[in-house]
């Protein structure tokens, strides 16, 4: 079995046990929503912040870090 098809009968039968029927168009809408929005927050998911400096006390009345 193809990944693609594993993922949509996953995504397929998770709405249907929630109560939800989706027809073919609205789940191609939400493949296509999905790779449309997934690679940037997947890129925010992999940012590596941890050599930003941090506002213990932030002074919200100006920019972060000054």
């Amino acid at each position: 079995m193809e990944p693609s098809e594993s993922t949509e009968d996953f995504v397929a039968a998770g709405l249907a046990a929630m109560g939800i029927e989706a027809d073919e168009v609205e789940l191609a809408v939400a493949r296509a929503a999905h790779e449309l929005f997934w690679p940037p927050i997947q890129e925010l998911l992999d940012l590596d912040t941890s050599g930003a400096p941090v506002d213990r006390v932030p002074d919200l009345s100006q920019p972060p870090c000054r």
